[in-house]
């Protein structure tokens, strides 16, 4: 081979790699949205979505008085900590319940230094979720996108005041939706994750990588002797926090529908039956289940025309059922497929 041939097989390769190489970067821009590639000595981070988010975390301090006891004469005083989440420019903020129940004084604190007075404007205990109003102007307001749908995997920002030590983030990931582990009703699914919360952080905000509002932080889950379990966390999702506290401001409280069943499952339910739905596992005393007739053991499988898919889908249709309203129920008792009419009343 000539020195010619020999340069000529060194240029042209050489003219590849280039190719190959405007290629790949093409590719990474377009995966990063138009933007430039991340080099290896540029850190990832969240930076931007703190930015949005936490100056709409607020802490809150309450302050309540204990009645006299057998062991005390005088009564005695509580203290709680806990954060909250700056809603609307009308001073609405989303906190838990259990932050502010039975409390004397509510003090919000800003992360800009200015400190207010807050009231309990409602409360709904089956989310623990409450609504607190402050008078403020200028106030910084969560991201939120109705939209937005969280996934298993999702990278998430817990932000609060953990032990009054001032404002804190923890990240961790979506581990599930929807609720597990039996810890979860119908009326108030859970967002499972592992972004630590401690003393402090409940009612603050969970947030995804761009700052926009998941969930209300809420609780650390505990096993079966009360000993708190690292890594397994709690937050109300956005879309049902929104629908509480849209009916605390307009309403005052929260009005859902109640049916009376226990529901569960055995192992050879949807063997039995070839299709979804409910096992009854037990009815309360004068319900409405109980007064349409239903017992434990009926499996249904329609809800006022509506084929249910699961057991929260069906609790969670009578929630939202206005009492007083009467629903068709079709189920199987053993082999027979029956059909009922159940009057909804207030769940209480």
């Amino acid at each position: 081979m000539t020195l010619r041939d020999w340069l000529w097989y060194i240029v042209r390769f050489a003219f590849l790699g280039l190719v190959v190489a405007a290629v790949v970067i093409g590719v990474q821009r377009w995966l990063n949205g138009g933007q430039q590639p991340l080099l290896s000595d540029q850190p990832a981070s969240y930076a931007t979505a703190v930015n949005r988010a936490a100056p709409a975390v607020v802490n809150i301090y309450s302050i309540g008085e204990l009645p006299e006891s057998y062991y005390s004469r005088r009564p005695g005083s509580v203290f709680r900590l806990g954060s909250g989440v700056i809603m609307d420019d009308r001073g609405h903020i989303l906190t838990a319940y259990h932050v502010v129940a039975d409390v004397n004084q509510i003090q919000v604190a800003l992360q800009d230094g200015r400190q207010y007075s807050g009231q309990v404007i409602g409360f709904d205990r089956v989310t623990d979720l409450a609504v607190v109003r402050i008078e403020a102007d200028n106030l910084p307001v969560m991201l939120t996108d109705d939209n937005l749908r969280p996934r298993v995997g999702d990278v998430v920002l817990a932000i609060g005041n953990p032990l009054n030590l001032g404002q804190t983030i923890t990240q961790g990931i979506i581990s599930a939706t929807g609720g597990r582990m039996g810890v979860i009703h119908s009326h108030a699914d859970l967002i499972q994750m592992d972004a630590a919360i401690s003393e402090g952080t409940s009612g603050g905000a969970l947030v995804n990588s761009q700052g926009y509002l998941v969930g209300i932080n809420n609780a650390q889950f505990r096993g079966p002797t009360g000993q708190g379990v690292d890594g397994i966390y709690f937050a109300i999702p956005y879309p049902l926090a929104k629908s509480v506290m849209t009916a605390l401001i307009e309403e005052g409280e929260v009005v859902r529908g109640y049916l009376g069943v226990n529901v569960g499952e055995t192992p050879n339910t949807f063997e039995i039956y070839r299709q979804p739905g409910i096992f009854i596992s037990g009815v309360d005393r004068a319900s409405p289940a109980e007064e349409a007739g239903l017992q434990p053991e009926d499996y249904v499988i329609e809800i006022a025309g509506t084929p249910i898919s699961s057991a929260a889908q069906g609790l969670s249709l009578v929630a939202d059922t206005k009492p007083g309203t009467e629903l068709e129920v079709k189920f199987y008792r053993g082999q027979e497929l029956m059909t009922t009419v159940v009057t909804i009343r207030k769940l209480r």
